[in-house]
């Protein structure tokens, strides 16, 4: 299991031994930061969605409406 509350990243560095040009590495770790955070947020919906049911309902409701109401 991860553990969520440690905020270093230690994936983020490049070793040394490899010869990557500047920008894939920091395109490599950008990514990597980027899908953590997309984890976490969306971890953090669901809890939210988890101790909020009425809220949650109502954020349904309303997302639905928007989605009848958009035009393709």
């Amino acid at each position: 299991m991860l553990d969520r509350n440690r905020t270093d990243d230690s994936n983020d560095a490049v070793p040394s031994g490899q010869d990557l040009a500047p920008d894939d590495g920091t395109e490599a770790a950008r990514r990597r930061r980027r899908a953590q955070f997309l984890r976490e947020l969306h971890e953090a919906k669901e809890l939210r969605n988890r101790v909020q049911p009425r809220r949650a309902r109502a954020e349904r409701m309303r997302q639905a409406m928007r989605m009848r109401t958009f035009r393709w």
